[in-house]
């Protein structure tokens, strides 16, 4: 008995030296490995960063976006090369996360829906921060455009935060993507009133205000004959900033050249007839 214990504890030793040898190879190879990909991964975020950064139209969201799903593939990639150090089968383990991936894909249907949609926005840009538009059936001023959501300001500073599916599936009205926008008022006078002092007063009082743009031209004309009135319609074209000011501000001057001038703004009348009278 005692002459077996040296034997056995030497074939202990045998096979415990060179198995810890091993993993300590192993070890300090896949701490090597790990380094080395998180450094690279930190390399090659940076760099797409830099290289999109260059880029003048590129919105920043999306630039952070990519560089960080950039870097997020290189460390999954570190991983299986830290697993396959030790021994583990990498293939069937590959398998099973994008299995995983498959079931995670459909059970989140409508976020990476709206993800697409907010990158696919990013991309094209049909609105930038700060335009007025109206889309998905409301309309403010863009706040934020994330890769999840839009976020609006209502004229009255309401927050609306929309989907990015129902951004991009719907048409976009962007009341600032042109420097100029037109100006339509329609002006009512009587049907006793001189149709051409009334728009003689109109063409006076719109030349009178510098935000007016000489070209095009400004036009006015006779619209409309109406139940109680001559609808007279001026179209201006104006600076998108300068829209809503000039739009209230005519609105008065007319108004009050009008009054000035003789010239009636009727509102409906209706005869009552007493048939018992």
């Amino acid at each position: 008995m005692n002459e077996e214990t040296p034997t056995q504890t030497q074939e202990i030793m045998d096979w415990l030296i060179p198995t810890v040898s091993d993993m300590g190879l192993n070890l300090v190879g896949a701490l090597l490995v790990l380094l080395i990909g998180f450094w690279i991964a930190g390399r090659v975020r940076k760099w797409i960063k830099n290289a999109l950064d260059k880029l003048p139209n590129f919105d920043d969201t999306l630039t952070s976006f990519l560089a960080s799903l950039a870097r997020y593939v290189v460390i999954a990639i570190t991983l299986l090369a830290v697993l396959n150090q030790f021994g583990v089968e990498t293939t069937s383990f590959i398998a099973l996360i994008g299995a995983a991936g498959l079931a995670v894909g459909l059970a989140l249907q409508g976020t990476l829906s709206n993800v697409a949609s907010g990158v696919m926005l990013l991309i094209f840009r049909p609105f930038r921060i700060g335009q007025f538009v109206d889309v998905g059936g409301h309309a403010g001023t863009v706040k934020a455009l994330s890769l999840f959501t839009t976020e609006l300001a209502t004229p009255d500073n309401v927050q609306i935060i929309i989907p990015n599916a129902a951004v991009w599936g719907s048409s976009v009205k962007n009341f600032s993507a042109h420097p100029t926008r037109r100006c339509d008022i329609t002006m009512g006078i009587a049907y006793d009133a001189d149709i051409n002092k009334a728009m003689e007063i109109l063409k006076a009082t719109w030349e009178k205000d510098d935000r007016i743009h000489k070209d095009p031209e400004p036009f006015q004309a006779v619209a409309n004959l109406g139940d109680s009135s001559v609808d007279i319609a001026v179209r201006l074209w104006v600076d998108a900033g300068d829209y809503w000011g000039v739009k209230f501000d005519l609105q008065k001057a007319f108004k009050e050249a009008f009054d000035a001038g003789g010239i009636d703004i009727p509102f409906p009348t209706r005869t009552v007839h007493n048939i018992n009278g």
